[in-house]
């Protein structure tokens, strides 16, 4: 279970980015989290993986605070950013095995897990290459395949999907539903309704560092009217409100 207890993070007097969130996300469960740009979904994920500290509050995966038992945590989670940062002028094999090794996983577990997950997302013919001749899009699936080799319990995935082929998204999210359904958790934002529609158990929406929403997304209708979820995201953030009038061009 993942358990954000007023989550703050602040840069400066005046930047309030993530404001007294608090979030919790029961094992077996996709969790969505949604919001608009700026509104403080990669800041809160950022807290939540350890790559920063919170002003104030805690974040506890499987009952362990995170900047106490730091190592502990990571070792549970499967983490992807919205960007695959990944060492570039390494292969793509070099990379899968230093992350294995980083977690410790046994050579057998690794050639098995390794060998079914580089299949699935078909990097067979590009893994001995060296990253730097990568797409966008192949980056993308070695950062995922480097996520979940060690088989974590908790996926934690910043905008997962971007960059993905419509096969490798339609597999990615097979494995989400098969990795709750299996009593884990995945946490993971996106700003494609449609995705967050059909997959997720429950939402949050965050807008301007603070959570508007949280609950399934019928309970959303049952508050805003039965709509589509893009249709209640925007008037849950008042987005209509700033759209672009285009009319200029009829």
């Amino acid at each position: 279970m993942i358990e954000l207890i007023n989550l703050t993070k602040r840069f400066g007097e005046d930047i309030v980015a993530v404001n007294n969130v608090n979030l919790q996300v029961k094992e077996g469960k996709i969790f969505g989290f949604l919001g608009p740009n700026g509104a403080g979904k990669t800041t809160t994920i950022n807290m939540m993986v350890g790559l920063s500290i919170p002003t104030s509050g805690k974040v506890i995966i499987d009952g362990l605070d995170i900047e106490k038992y730091p190592v502990q945590v990571k070792k549970n989670i499967g983490f992807v950013p919205d960007e695959p940062l990944i060492f570039e002028k390494i292969t793509g094999i070099v990379y899968l095995n230093f992350i294995c090794d980083v977690f410790e996983v046994p050579l057998e577990d690794r050639k098995r897990r390794g060998s079914w997950l580089i299949k699935m997302f078909k990097l067979e013919k590009a893994i001995n290459d060296p990253i730097l001749t990568y797409s966008h899009g192949m980056k993308q699936k070695l950062a995922l395949i480097a996520a979940l080799i060690h088989e974590p319990k908790n996926w934690i995935l910043d905008e997962p999907i971007v960059g993905l082929d419509p096969e490798s998204a339609f597999i990615l999210k097979n494995l989400m539903k098969k990795h709750a359904s299996n009593g884990n958790t995945v946490f993971f934002s996106t700003h494609i309704m449609e995705i967050a529609e059909k997959i997720c158990d429950e939402i949050a929406i965050i807008d301007k560092g603070s959570i508007v929403f949280q609950g399934t997304i019928e309970e959303l209708r049952q508050l805003r009217g039965n709509k589509s979820l893009e249709q209640l995201f925007l008037e849950v953030t008042k987005s209509e409100s700033k759209k672009v009038d285009f009319s200029y061009l009829d």
